[in-house]
């Protein structure tokens, strides 16, 4: 048996324990999500505790538990999810393994339960019921509108990839054994009521997966009961289990976690070799080679010259303006969802009329794309010049968030795609103008000619990435549902930019009189 004896969770209004215990009353919104900003679906999601308050206590530090008796709270969380939602979901062609699982924690291991093949939700009920199998659902932001609009707020709010899984289990059972996680965790429980035991780390905010053995996690720090409404928060590394008690009904929540590999260390292994590679350009002592039959023998006679390295790194740093990431903010943009923009007709469209000369613009979905300076990828030579890159997330594909790469998510080649726009550097300042203001004329680009000024922000704006004048209030604020199978689409013709298909830096056009390339693409990284 699972030993016991950790804190009760209380109905008090106010309690000093570790895991803060807010109680909610009626007043509490009817409407609990905000969807104005990232900033106030955030805030609305931890509602009664200030985000203030949430980093400087809580965040990456302890549990926080939040218990609500609004009704109306308890009514939205079930629209989340429910059981019934898989009997409908399932005609869409699930598979075990890819997107659930059943299992059940037997003897403190975890006992997959799992068929071959496709779903087949009558077997699926009989194993739930039968067997006291829990099934874990992944990713069901694929097809609940509402939890794509919430975990697309909170990316943009964390600058994260931000996941989630549901788990439904049913009474006098329990799915998974004790274990922490690489994540942080937000559970919002959704039906039912589920009986959560907390322990003391044993690798503090840690970086991978692991199961953990009753004999070593010793007693709960803290036991209490989610009931619909409910929200509980943990850092990564934070040992957990959680049954559904007996007499009840089943209990479904879901984890939405976020901040996995988003660390100090990981940022580093990113950019320190950007910051190496352009240092060694000016510091001739980082081009000098490494001692004879260096790689072939214990390399601790070279910490010295290691440790000489990286303080010159260092100083190179604090004098550095942009640091440039490697991997990171490219990965985050690719992977992320696309942006929730509503039951539009036509949703993701050029805003506003044809940009001219005399226009002013502004940027659109500035959460979604990014720019960056990377060797030219059309060119396989070795001294390749390097370009000014935008990289967007506008027509990522819902359906696979989250799920990695699959054969319909890649080229014939087995290369993931991506999206954006290619410039010449020359173009870096003037795309800065426009993603740090609020608008911009077009005749005041830092760009030498008009030519390039105009075809600058039609490029944009075909791409769906500004919108001019006194255009309909943006995209991104649409509040209305979109559904589940509807696919974004942005035209792709503009007067004067025809658009072609290829492989690698598709859809190009030159500048005639400057006889300069900048390129739509749909190109694949290896």
């Amino acid at each position: 048996m699972s030993k016991k004896g950790g804190k009760q969770a209380e109905t008090g209004r106010k309690v000093h324990v570790p895991c803060k215990r807010a109680k909610v009353e009626a007043s509490c919104p009817s409407s609990p999500m905000n969807y104005e900003s990232p900033d106030s679906v955030f805030e609305s999601l931890i509602f009664p505790i200030e985000q203030e308050k949430f980093f400087k206590e809580y965040w990456e530090q302890k549990p926080l538990l939040i218990q609500r008796d609004d009704p109306s709270v308890a009514a939205y969380y079930q629209s989340l999810f429910q059981l019934m939602d898989l009997k409908e979901l399932s005609s869409q062609g699930f598979y075990y393994g890819r997107d659930l699982n059943i299992c059940r924690c037997v003897n403190g291991k975890k006992k997959v339960l799992n068929k071959d093949g496709k779903v087949n939700y009558m077997q699926l009920k009989r194993d739930f019921d039968q067997k006291k199998a829990t099934i874990q659902f992944h990713q069901p932001q694929r097809f609940k509108d509402e939890l794509w609009r919430i975990q697309e707020k909170l990316e943009c709010y964390f600058g994260s990839l931000v996941g989630s899984n549901v788990y439904i289990t049913p009474p006098g059972s329990q799915g998974l054994p004790p274990h922490y996680d690489d994540v942080e965790v937000f559970i919002l429980q959704l039906e039912g009521e589920k009986h959560w035991r907390l322990y003391k780390p044993t690798v503090h905010l840690a970086r991978e997966y692991n199961v953990e053995s009753e004999d070593r996690i010793g007693n709960p720090t803290h036991e209490f009961i989610l009931k619909p409404g409910d929200l509980l928060y943990f850092p990564r590394g934070t040992i957990h289990q959680a049954d559904t008690p007996l007499g009840g009904s089943y209990s479904t929540h879901v984890t939405i976690s976020t901040y996995q590999n988003n660390s100090w260390g990981d940022f580093l292994l990113d950019a320190i070799p950007g910051l190496v590679f352009d240092t060694a350009k000016e510091d001739v002592a980082l081009r000098t080679s490494i001692p004879r039959q260096l790689l072939m023998v214990d390399i601790a006679d070279s910490t010295r010259r290691l440790s000489s390295f990286l303080r010159s790194l260092a100083d190179q740093l604090e004098n550095t303006k942009e640091l440039r990431s490697s991997d990171m903010k490219k990965d985050f943009i690719m992977n992320r969802l696309p942006p929730f923009l509503g039951n539009s007709p036509d949703p993701l469209a050029p805003g506003g009329k044809l940009p001219k000369l005399d226009s002013k613009i502004r940027l659109r979905f500035k959460d979604h794309a990014i720019i960056t300076v990377e060797p030219d990828q059309e060119n396989s030579d070795e001294r390749r010049k390097e370009m000014a890159y935008v990289y967007h997330s506008l027509k990522n594909r819902r359906e696979r968030h989250m799920m990695g790469n699959e054969d319909d998510d890649t080229n014939e080649e087995g290369i993931s795609e991506t999206h954006g726009l290619r410039f010449p550097l020359s173009y870096m300042d003037a795309l800065k103008q426009i993603w740090r203001s609020a608008t911009v004329a077009v005749k005041e680009l830092s760009l030498k000619s008009d030519a390039e000024k105009q075809n600058l922000v039609l490029s944009l704006w075909t791409e769906c990435l500004i919108e001019t004048g006194e255009t309909v209030q943006g995209l991104h604020n649409v509040h209305a549902a979109q559904g589940p199978n509807t696919r974004s689409s942005c035209v792709q013709e503009s007067a004067g930019i025809p658009l072609k298909s290829a492989h690698h830096l598709r859809a190009e056009t030159r500048l005639e009189e400057e006889n300069k390339l900048f390129c739509f693409f749909s190109f694949q990284l290896v």
